[in-house]
């Protein structure tokens, strides 16, 4: 795979730098392990489905900070004195990391059969959110006559 330096345009750029950076790591070879899944559950909902088997709810850590989610699993070793003849169930430690869009918050997380689940949920604030406005009627005077939007008149 070919690499693109983007150092020429962190010179002559002002805050995109993120921007950059984002698409330098996208390049790069992203970890596999553990493999999840994205889905939008419902307008403003979603969850994360990550496959952890062999990992109980305190080998597991997740941490909410800004707009990134990191989730990290670390089983402490139980090989020892078993023989194992082989290992198919991976159970090395590990660091998923995702970045998370402004005004989205961890509804929550829960462990079922092997996959932890983490609820995001959207939450708009009301001046963000889209209104309805009124379309005022004009009278036969001329003058026309509006309905107020959000506040009642004193």
């Amino acid at each position: 795979m070919r690499h693109v330096d983007f150092s020429p345009l962190y010179r002559s750029t002002v805050g995109f730098d993120r921007l950059f950076s984002m698409i330098d790591s996208a390049n790069s070879e992203a970890p596999s392990y553990p493999p999840y899944n994205i889905e939008r559950t419902d307008e403003n909902a979603y969850r994360i489905s990550m496959a952890v088997a062999g990992f109980a709810e305190s080998d597991l850590t997740l941490e909410a900070k800004e707009h990134l989610l990191t989730i990290k699993g670390e089983k402490p070793d139980e090989s020892e004195g078993r023989d194992i003849l082989y290992r198919g169930i991976a159970s090395r430690a590990f660091e998923r990391r995702f970045q998370i869009a402004e005004y989205v918050r961890v509804g929550g997380a829960h462990l079922k059969n092997g996959l932890l689940h983490i609820d995001l949920v959207r939450e708009l604030p009301e001046a963000m959110k889209p209104r309805k406005i009124e379309i005022g009627t004009g009278s036969d005077s001329g003058k026309s006559s509006t309905k107020q939007i959000e506040t009642q008149a004193h």
